[in-house]
């Protein structure tokens, strides 16, 4: 499975981006695509995830309610839409798929998923 996640950029508090995340290869195989994000000095965190087949979603807490992940099954792409975006929510964006029959939607370890794009950069300005 290959992933490649397009669309960050610079927006100012309060504004809206959306991320996207196509998915090649062996996508039969996917079970769950996740989202996580890296600022600066910080460790990889995550930040929502959605079953590839279901649709059903969860989410990090700092990002609950301003954040929407969503998928369309036809073009094998996974969506992130952020709204009302703060500066801590800078950092580069990286999307993910889960290959596991074990991987569950609420499990946050980056271990638990095996195919990583290569990131994009979201930065929101004060």
């Amino acid at each position: 499975v290959q992933l490649q996640a397009f669309r960050g950029g610079l927006v100012q508090a309060g504004g809206s981006l959306r991320l996207s995340c196509a998915a090649s290869g062996r996508t039969f195989s996917i079970y769950g695509m996740g989202w996580f994000r890296q600022a600066p000095g910080k460790e990889r965190e995550f930040v929502a995830a959605i079953i590839w087949s279901g649709g059903s979603t969860y989410y990090a807490d700092s990002v609950k309610g301003r954040f929407t992940i969503s998928r369309d099954n036809a073009k094998n792409t996974v969506y992130l839409q952020m709204n009302s975006l703060k500066p801590e929510d800078t950092a580069v964006y990286y999307c993910a798929a889960s290959g596991r029959s074990g991987w569950y939607l609420a499990d946050r370890r980056v271990s638990t998923y095996d195919y990583w794009g290569q990131g994009t950069q979201v930065t929101v300005s004060s």
